[in-house]
């Protein structure tokens, strides 16, 4: 390919396109260059300068951008895809945005179906018009005391090394592990490095002496930092810091404006997302938002462009081949009329992708094995699953109390007793909440009760949850909760709102119970109105679908329930549901 590409350079050999006119943002020299042409054989670029007539050829297409901007194509550092939608669906969202390539951490198909659900998901993603490069989960199991979510082994990790597209590790999350150097951890990194492999952070709460340790141990990245002084922090200490503007969080305008009034080095800067719902994907974009967003708060566009793609792909060790518009590298190209504003022709690998809005390359249909649509193993449950059983007329209750739909704490109250079974309690705001095993089919449970949900509803299910994925179900009524977890055995995945032994709403995730096989605006719709439901039924939360996958966190604060117990996270100890 040199070769051929040399050749073409000279005028020896004919392009295949020349984008001609281009006002290009060169992000190695950060500067605009007009009335620039580049050259294009193959999915690579083999010229760029002032005059590409000695190109020219008979078969040569030449597209006349008429001073519109050239930027190299966008792309996510630390990206969830194992969400909501396929990886078909995903792309068409992402290149409409601009986003070229997507580095995915796959933590929970690998939760639910282990070594086979990464192998699988990686096919998924292969053959799409659109960059994917995956890391092997560095996160699970979160607390191997109590999770339970399967993970790869240590050979199994080595053998994931030689799948397409593996690039390093993901973010390892439970830093605690790093820095009291458990043998397992320390093992996984070591083999990492080994590898030389890339191994991406995850330092929520860390500093000082922890944050050395963590990054001495060859992790070099992070996108926890949530304002300018863990940002700086970070930097100071050689760290590539990924700036977060996703579904989960959002942290650019905590970040951005210090960092525009302090004038640090950016060449370690980058946007991520961490993971988008399609609900956000549609109403604000992509890492095109971010750049949007950046350029308004002040940063320089083509800074800001450059945290969107070079920088990223120098993190990666991929610098010699993709992350900005150059002779030999990977012609993924962006066309803009204007920078704030989506792209207008989008190129992968010089294949237009993208024209006017619209995906103009087909992509192919995907075949999903049945094995991993029937992930949901559980025989058929009744209202007795959710009975807490008490001989004494009012007990006091251990309480997971909602602070956010994210972050819980323990609390207590009284509760009445009714034929033996503890009740929840509607004036108090008071809910059961279960967890049962969906992935081994051992058929174990935990029943306790949450406070500050508020949706006047029967009960709100979901077979998706961080990084466990049991079944988690909501409830005022027992009855309801049976229904709503019965509906979810029957599809096999998904979410789900029942009131009075009616389906108010249902988002269907059929594979492994967290993906949905249907249409990204099919997914939209539901999952809007999911969302929707609850609010409208006075949930006192904005992202009421967030509870179910948080509940079993053990990586948050405070108290969380697993089929295997409730459990409070910072002592590492089980409770009951009766103080």
């Amino acid at each position: 390919m040199i070769g051929s590409l040399n050749a073409v350079a000279m005028g020896d050999k004919k392009a295949d396109i020349i984008l001609k006119n281009s006002s290009l943002v060169n992000v190695y020299t950060r500067e605009i260059n007009n009335q620039t042409q580049v050259v294009v054989l193959g999915d690579r670029i083999a010229y760029v300068g002032p005059d590409a007539s000695h190109t020219v050829g008979p078969n040569t297409t030449i597209i006349d951008l008429e001073g519109k901007f050239l930027t190299p194509g966008f792309a996510d550092p630390h990206i969830h895809i194992d969400q909501f939608v396929m990886p078909s669906e995903l792309a068409k969202q992402s290149l409409l945005c601009g986003t070229t390539s997507l580095f995915s951490d796959p933590i929970d198909i690998v939760s639910v179906c282990g070594f086979s659900g990464l192998k699988q998901f990686i096919k998924l993603c292969a053959g799409l018009p659109i960059r994917i490069f995956s890391v092997t989960p560095g996160g699970i199991p979160v607390d191997p005391k109590f999770s339970h979510g399967k993970a790869l082994s240590k050979s199994e990790e080595k053998s994931a090394l030689k799948l397409d597209g593996i690039v390093g590790l993901g973010e390892v999350f439970s830093w605690t592990k790093v820095t009291s150097r458990d043998p397992s951890t320390m093992k996984k990194l070591a083999q990492m490095l080994e590898h030389d492999c890339i191994i991406n952070g995850h330092t929520a709460g860390a500093s000082d002496k922890k944050l050395n340790a963590y990054i001495s141990s060859g992790i070099f990245s992070c996108h926890e930092p949530i304002d300018y002084s863990q940002v700086m922090e970070r930097l100071r200490l050689g760290m590539w810091v990924m700036m977060r503007e996703g579904s989960i969080r959002r942290d650019l305008e905590n970040i951005i404006p210090e960092i525009l009034q302090n004038k640090p080095y950016l060449s370690r800067l980058m946007f991520c997302s961490d993971g988008l719902d399609p609900s956000d994907i549609s109403k604000f974009g992509h890492i095109d938002h971010c750049v949007h967003q950046a350029i308004t708060m002040g940063m320089d566009k083509i800074d800001a462009i450059s945290c969107a793609s070079k920088t990223i792909f120098d993190y990666y060790n991929m610098g010699r081949d993709i992350g900005g518009i150059a002779p030999g590298k990977l012609a993924d190209m962006l066309i803009f009329d204007d920078l704030t504003k989506k792209p207008r022709r989008v190129f992968v690998g010089g294949k237009l992708v993208v024209s006017n809005g619209s995906i103009v390359t087909k992509i192919r249909k995907q075949t999903i094995p049945s094995w991993i649509t029937k992930t949901v193993k559980l025989e058929k449950l009744s209202e007795s699953d959710f009975i807490i059983p008490s001989k004494n007329p009012n007990v006091t209750a251990n309480l997971i109390e909602m602070e956010s739909e994210i972050i819980t704490k323990l609390a207590t109250t009284e509760l009445a007793v009714k034929d033996g079974n503890v009740i929840p309690s509607k004036e108090k705001d008071v809910w059961k909440v279960a967890a049962f095993d969906r992935i081994y089919g051992s058929g174990k449970k935990a029943v306790g009760f949450l406070k500050n949900f508020g949706a006047d509803i029967g009960a709100f299910a979901s077979t998706w949850s961080f990084h466990e994925n049991d079944l988690i179900v909501i409830g005022s009524s027992e009855k309801d909760m049976a229904i709503a977890a019965n509906h979810l055995i029957k599809s096999q995945g998904g979410m789900v709102i029942v009131k009075e032994g009616k389906i108010l709403s249902f988002l269907p995730l059929q594979i492994a119970g967290i993906l949905s096989k249907n249409s990204f605006d099919d997914v939209l719709e539901k999952f809007t109105n999911i969302n929707h439901v609850l609010r409208e039924a006075n949930c006192k939360f904005s992202r009421p679908h967030l509870m179910p996958l948080f509940l079993p966190f053990l990586a948050l604060p405070s108290i969380r329930i697993l089929h295997s117990g409730i459990i409070d996270v910072k002592k590492r100890s089980l409770i009951s549901p009766l103080a």
